[in-house]
């Protein structure tokens, strides 16, 4: 099998982190501040270390401000809800996933916020962090509260300028939130010096968690109101949350094995080097490409952006039938929207959807080639 869906989950995962989940389900895998016992501890232990890591991973000192969730989109919800008010204005791009589009729409819906949706120019030639920025500013009211942005597009590798975006949201006094769903374990990030308020993650895909793993990680001092509440282990005769990170936000009781397969994922790409991933995988797109170019039947979308993921269809073919016949051969994408008609509606294919392949570092040229034969044949075949 070859696997190219990394942009929905990572697959395979490292060893050690089939080995650490191994370890603390048999070892250590008590109820983390629930207990004055020694699994209960070893289990915090464990989770603080992942804290720890997170933190010093992306930037930031602070390691009691970073809270988990279940993925990415349980962790933007928290965020948003739990920051924004009534008569509030929020800025999002144009190729936001429905993890943030939905919760913007359904507030908006509800006369709670309004929002307006910048242009990324992902498909424009003129394309400039300062142009971005300029369509931003413009779109900036008094009541604007935040700007929602997705680093990097989960159905092409188009990437955003999160340090200008971030200088122009301090300048604005507006909270900069970051989707790193896609770019967590990819490109750098660093909260401080790029100025985010809020970064949200999923802990599966470029980090090489177990799927049921996220995180948000908030700049000091920002503090959303709790859309969970329930038990933390902290003030346990109070029927308030707790008012402090992270107990504020993790109500129930945590997966310890997926944040122990977060600690070893972070380890990883620590290890591998990000940058080493980074150039691993824009190899495998700068390759592929290539070939796909080279067939006149295929139609690329924003391919002159290189990454991890590429976009594209097969002349006559629907995405999924093309998706479905690859797998017949051993080869795993993913066609149809991918959760994100924004995006979709800005490469020009909302009424088609498309192909994606999503890579890894565990991705080789060996697989491109027998993919490219695949694709070959499939063509010859229609």
């Amino acid at each position: 099998m070859i696997y190219f869906d990394n942009a929905a989950t990572s697959f395979p995962k490292p060893l050690s982190v089939y080995r650490e989940v191994e370890h603390c389900i048999k070892n250590y895998c008590g109820n983390p501040g629930r207990g004055s016992h020694s699994l209960s501890r070893r289990s915090a232990e464990k989770v603080y270390e992942t804290r720890e890591k997170i933190a010093d991973f992306f930037g930031s000192p602070s390691p009691e401000n970073v809270f988990f969730t279940y993925n990415d989109t349980y962790a933007l919800n928290m965020v948003i809800k739990g920051l924004v008010n009534e008569g509030d204005h929020v800025i999002i791009s144009d190729m936001e996933h429905n993890s943030v589009y939905r919760p913007i729409a359904a507030l908006a819906e509800n006369g709670i916020i309004s929002y307006d949706i910048f242009d990324t120019m992902c498909l424009s030639h003129l394309r400039t962090p300062e142009r971005i920025c300029a369509n931003i500013r413009r779109l900036i009211r008094r009541e604007t509260k935040m700007l929602i942005a997705t680093h990097v597009s989960n159905i092409c590798s188009a990437a955003l300028p999160l340090r200008e975006i971030g200088e122009l949201c301090r300048a604005h006094g507006m909270i900069f939130v970051v989707d790193a769903a896609q770019s967590a374990g990819h490109l750098p990030i660093n909260m401080a010096e790029m100025k985010i308020d809020a970064l949200c993650a999923p802990g599966h895909k470029g980090l090489y968690g177990l799927q049921g793993s996220g995180f948000a990680l908030l700049r000091d001092g920002l503090l959303p109101f709790p859309i969970i509440e329930g038990g933390s282990g902290v003030n346990s005769l109070m029927p308030e949350m707790p008012e402090v990170s992270p107990e504020r936000y993790e109500a129930g009781t945590l997966s310890v094995p997926c944040i122990a397969s977060l600690c070893e994922g972070v380890e990883f790409v620590k290890s591998r080097g990000i940058d080493a991933i980074h150039e691993h995988e824009s190899a495998l797109y700068r390759r592929l490409s290539d070939m796909l170019y080279s067939l006149p039947e295929i139609k690329l979308y924003a391919h002159n952006h290189v990454g991890s993921t590429l976009l594209f269809n097969i002349d006559g073919i629907p995405c999924e039938k093309a998706a479905d016949l690859l797998d017949r051969r051993g080869i795993c994408v993913r066609s149809g929207f991918h959760c994100s008609p924004l995006g979709h509606k800005t490469l020009g294919t909302i009424e088609s959807g498309a192909v994606r392949v999503s890579f890894s570092p565990f991705n080789t040229m060996r697989e491109l080639e027998f993919f490219y034969s695949a694709l070959k044949s499939i063509i010859c075949e229609k």
